[in-house]
């Protein structure tokens, strides 16, 4: 007995061991860097082997050093991706290192995150990589690039909170990336000199733009990606303009959420293609052009929190005439304080159109409506409207949230709402009426 469990301990053994060295790869490459470098010392055949590892991520809260160390001991001829978080303040040295060890290993994906300090000059040597596909940067990190430089095979590009030298820097990159399909870019609150943001890019598939910082002046956005094909655009507040030009006819999808007070019709004017649209404003607070047709609009997915968003809703069912999907969704994901519900009541009240849009007679098929409370009033005249008139109407779904036991009139209003929908006469015969909680 004793000689057959040596001898299942050595198969054991064995199967580590003798596995091919791509699959090993293959697996370590699954882990994390800190336990696949642990690896080294299960035996004197894996000393070595976590330095083929073709995937390396790497987070410091205050030994760069260890890291640099790792990297310069690391021997795999290819790098598919190095990701590096640094918590503690970086000097560019640290980077220049840790970019010249990637172009060494002729990387695809590289991924930089600093977290605390000023802001260190990103390498202008990385953006000549050839290898390069992927390309993520965030934190402070400082762009600063006199010049375009060739990047053809960058494909993805993440700029999270970065900070921009200058306008020229931004043009110069985005200028490089002849190919880029892909392009995120989420503003921070480092002050930097870019006033016009321009984003020019023949090849570009899909868009991100997030900026929480409040515009004012002469500050805006120019957007040219006539091969967009989807489109997200958040927070922007009081800026001039937000210019999207040459507007794509390929474009699928678009999310458009809390873009206020800006003066332009570019943004709405542009997405007249679009087969789905996601939008989360006040009409009130943005300008809609006039006589456009969301000609393509199949699904329509709208937030109903903001002040007067049924003039809005109004406006997208005149304007869209093969609609097929409505839903409607309170973002708040939250029951309103008292303070809070009075402010909202008072918001202004809804007229229906005097016209019934041709998606209602002819399209919509599924209504979806998530509510936490359901005790407005225009909500009900909303919701009766579209199912007195929607003659194609297949499923209409009424969704709440739970109401606490001491908000007894809120209970009782509910109630009292949702009996009323379910007595309604709907235009379509064959349509399911479901009410749900969650």
């Amino acid at each position: 007995m004793e000689q057959s469990g040596g001898s299942l301990k050595k198969r054991g053994v064995d199967r580590i061991s003798d596995l091919p060295e791509p699959l090993a790869l293959k697996i370590l490459s699954l882990l994390p860097t800190k336990l696949v470098i642990s690896t080294s010392v299960l035996s004197k055949q894996w000393r070595s082997v976590w330095k083929k590892v073709p995937k390396l991520e790497f987070e410091s809260y205050g030994n760069i050093q260890n890291v640099c160390n790792a990297l310069l001991s690391h021997k795999a001829p290819v790098l598919e991706s190095l990701h590096l978080k640094v918590r503690d303040r970086c000097e560019d040295v640290y980077i220049g290192i840790w970019a010249g060890i990637a172009m060494t290993r002729h990387v695809r994906e590289f991924a930089l995150s600093l977290g605390s300090g000023k802001p260190v000059r990103f390498p202008s040597c990385l953006f000549c990589l050839d290898t390069l596909e992927t390309l993520k940067l965030k934190d402070y990190v400082l762009l600063d690039l006199p010049c375009p430089v060739p990047m053809k095979s960058l494909k993805t590009l993440h700029l999270d909170s970065v900070t921009y030298k200058d306008e020229s820097s931004v043009g110069n990159l985005l200028s490089s990336c002849s190919n880029l399909e892909h392009l995120v870019v989420r503003r921070g609150y480092f002050k930097d000199d870019v006033k016009h943001f321009v984003i020019v890019a023949p090849s570009l598939k899909t868009l991100s733009l997030y900026d929480p910082m409040n515009g004012r002046g002469d500050k805006g956005y120019v957007i040219n990606a006539p091969c967009l094909k989807y489109l997200d655009i958040e927070k922007l507040e009081r800026y001039e303009f937000c210019l999207i030009e040459n507007a794509s006819d390929q474009l699928v999808e678009a999310k458009i959420r809390d873009v206020v007070s800006i003066a332009n019709e570019s943004i709405m004017a542009s997405l007249t293609s679009a087969k789905r649209l996601c939008l989360d404003l006040s009409p009130l607070q943005i300008t809609y052009p006039s006589g456009v047709s969301f000609y393509q609009l199949v699904s329509l997915e709208m937030y109903t929190h903001k002040v007067e968003w049924w003039n809005l809703l109004t406006i997208m069912l005149d304007s869209s005439p093969k609609l097929q999907v409505l839903k409607l969704i309170d973002a708040s994901g939250r029951q309103h304080s008292l303070i809070e519900e009075k402010k909202y009541m008072k918001a202004g009240k809804w007229n229906e159109p005097k016209c019934v849009p041709e998606c209602l007679l002819s399209s919509l098929e599924t209504f979806v409506w998530t509510r936490h409370d359901w005790i407005r009033g225009e909500e009900k005249e909303v919701a009766f409207y579209i199912l007195r008139n929607a003659i194609c109407l297949k499923k209409a779904t009424f969704t709440t949230f739970p109401i606490e036991a001491k908000m007894h009139f809120k209970l009782a209003r509910r109630r009292e709402m949702l009996s009323e929908l379910n007595g309604v006469v709907m235009a379509s015969h064959s349509c399911q009426l479901v009410f749900q909680s969650q």
